[in-house]
């Protein structure tokens, strides 16, 4: 997991916006004022920017307490969805509203991890996972949403390989 790319994407998304997520604000809130449109896309911008800090604070949650095994897979898979930008909103061609699908798959990686009797470390998804359902639509969430869970899966299925493996070599 690269954070440094990440960053670059955001970055790179931000140059390019002109006025895009703007826009996509507007559409996903028609009757809004201009001054609430204006309020969720920085709010939005605020959530986008906090992905890189949330899986380095995951990342380093699973070194702690040796975890990397796991969790580092899903933080990839995270990372790699957020970097490649054949996505279901392009940044390419949508700016930062073409980031609001990296981030929501990333903060719902996050969040499934967390969840259980014992969180990976302290942090708050429901709140801005809602935020971006709204943006983004049910049809793109409910993607995402199944996209999450087979990250688990395959993490799951990873795991196991390795433990077969640290079997046979014992």
């Amino acid at each position: 997991m690269n954070l440094d790319d990440i960053q670059s994407v955001i970055e790179s998304a931000k140059a390019r916006d002109g006025g895009r997520l703007l826009e996509f604000v507007r559409g996903c809130a028609p009757k809004a004022t201009e001054e609430e449109v204006v309020e969720a896309a920085e709010l939005a911008v605020e959530v986008i920017d906090s992905v890189p800090i949330l899986l380095a604070r995951a990342a380093q949650a699973a070194e702690e307490r040796k975890l990397r095994v796991v969790v580092m897979p899903l933080l990839d898979h995270a990372a790699r969805y957020f970097i490649d930008p054949v996505d279901l909103i392009p940044e390419m061609t949508r700016g930062l509203a073409g980031l609001l699908d990296d981030t929501y798959l990333a903060l719902r990686i996050l969040e499934n991890m967390n969840r259980g009797p014992e969180p990976l470390f302290e942090a708050e998804f429901d709140e801005p996972l809602r935020f971006l359902r709204r943006l983004v639509g049910t049809s793109i969430s409910s993607r995402l949403d199944l996209a999450s869970i087979r990250a688990l899966e395959d993490v799951s299925t990873h795991v196991t390989q390795v433990w077969q493996e640290m079997g046979h070599s014992a």
